[in-house]
């Protein structure tokens, strides 16, 4: 009990020297106010980036491959021996939907320009175009809110039928019934066959479903052929469930390489690009933004922490006849000792506390201004300013407060005076 009691003693000491010196804790704390808002807001950033992207990946199976010219991540080769690589072809996708062995699904797609499309006097505007086979509706889990997806004749044939997302239908015919509508697009009458689900923003990495269309690739082939480098081509397939992937990556990288006559001691010219290796290479690249914002936010809890214990050392060289005046009545080394490093500690706190303030606000403002991203404030890291901030009070007064407490009674009255 009598420890509490020294213990309380020596907090409501410290809490007295701050309400003495307003100016000067304010100022001791601004630091630590800066380093905690820098820390606690890029691991808010990284943290909001992070669940951003989990949700996006959520709605895709990483099981999925992409096979293209390009990669989708950092490669080895130099761009000049890949720049002309051929585009995967039709009849390489064929060829695959034949006789690649554990095959779930394939799709062979383009990448295509946004266009506008036009009902009666209503436009909608840089709508994503996604071509594609009728297993594109698996592939991508797409879910309808009415009406159907293209099946496998309208597929190869390339009939003239589309499926709109839920922003492209409300911006053409808005409460209406889309289904059996005819829509202009690439100067042709289109069908509208079906409306997708909406989805809201950031449900999905890339292009909204909500804002675009997807009608059969084989239309689009015949507007721009099968050698236009302006529209890049890609297969879109998975394996079976339960099958290893390495191995069926291995198999369709032998089937194309064969289809191409590549020899054995020559360059793939194409990419395969698993979307397990994209998650993979997202979270290297998240961790590594982590780690340098706080190395670099960490200079400016430095700072605030060396202006800490500079107040300590000014408050210690103050209160010189007060410390000699309490140990010659009977104090304690450690009564000392407590009041500065409650002292220093408070100070942190009450920085870091303004810090998260700070970043709470910004997180707010933020999210505000944009309806695609969210950011968040976690309580994993508020605990973390917190801890941070405590423990730098800790660390910055803890050698102001030995000083404090080591001073001889008799020598610390006679400077004081």
């Amino acid at each position: 009990m009598v420890f509490l009691r020294l213990i309380k003693e020596s907090l409501i000491f410290a809490l007295n020297a701050l309400r003495t010196n307003l100016l000067r804790a304010f100022l001791s704390l601004l630091g630590i106010t800066i380093g905690i808002f820098a820390i606690i807001g890029i691991l808010a950033a990284v943290d909001s980036l992070e669940k951003e992207i989990e949700s996006g990946l959520s709605a895709l199976d990483i099981s999925t491959i992409y096979v293209l010219r390009f990669s989708f991540g950092p490669t080895e080769l130099e761009p000049y021996q890949f720049e002309n690589w051929p585009d995967v072809s039709y009849d390489e996708f064929q060829m695959l939907e034949r006789s690649l062995p554990d095959l779930d699904a394939i799709t062979y797609t383009m990448f295509m320009s946004p266009e506008n499309i036009k009902f009666e006097d209503k436009t909608a505007t840089g709508v994503n175009i996604i071509p594609g086979t009728e297993s594109f509706f698996d592939l991508e889990k797409l879910k309808l809110s009415e009406g159907r997806f293209f099946n496998g004749s309208e597929s190869n044939s390339g009939s003239p039928v589309v499926v709109i997302g839920a922003e492209v239908a409300n911006s053409l015919f808005g409460k209406a019934n889309p289904i059996g509508r005819r829509v202009r697009l690439y100067g042709n009458k289109f069908t509208v066959i079906g409306v997708l689900e909406k989805e809201g923003a950031g449900a999905s990495i890339g292009p909204s479903k909500d804002g675009s269309a997807y009608l059969p690739v084989n239309f689009v082939r015949r507007i721009y052929g099968d050698n236009d480098r302006t529209k890049t081509s890609a297969f879109i397939l998975k394996p079976k469930k339960g099958a290893d992937q390495d191995e069926f990556i291995a198999m369709l990288e032998q089937k194309l390489r064969n289809y191409r006559g590549i020899k054995p001691d020559e360059l793939s010219t194409f990419f395969i690009n698993p979307l397990k290796g994209f998650a993979d290479f997202i979270g290297t690249v998240t961790s590594t933004l982590t780690f340098i914002g706080v190395i670099i936010s960490g200079f400016s809890m430095l700072v605030g922490g060396f202006g800490i214990a500079n107040i300590m050392f000014v408050s210690v060289k103050e209160r010189t006849n007060l410390i000699g005046i309490q140990k010659s009545l009977g104090a304690k080394s450690f009564f000392i000792l407590f009041q500065f490093l409650f002292e220093s500690i408070i100070l942190a706190l009450l920085g870091g506390a303004f810090g998260l303030l700070f970043v709470w606000l910004g997180t707010l403002i933020a999210s505000s201004l944009t309806d695609e991203f969210t950011f968040i404030l976690s309580l994993n890291n508020i605990l973390i300013g917190c801890s941070v901030s405590a423990f730098v009070g800790l660390i910055a007064g803890i050698i102001p407060a030995f000083s404090a407490a080591r001073l001889d009674p008799v020598e610390a009255i006679r400077s004081g005076m």
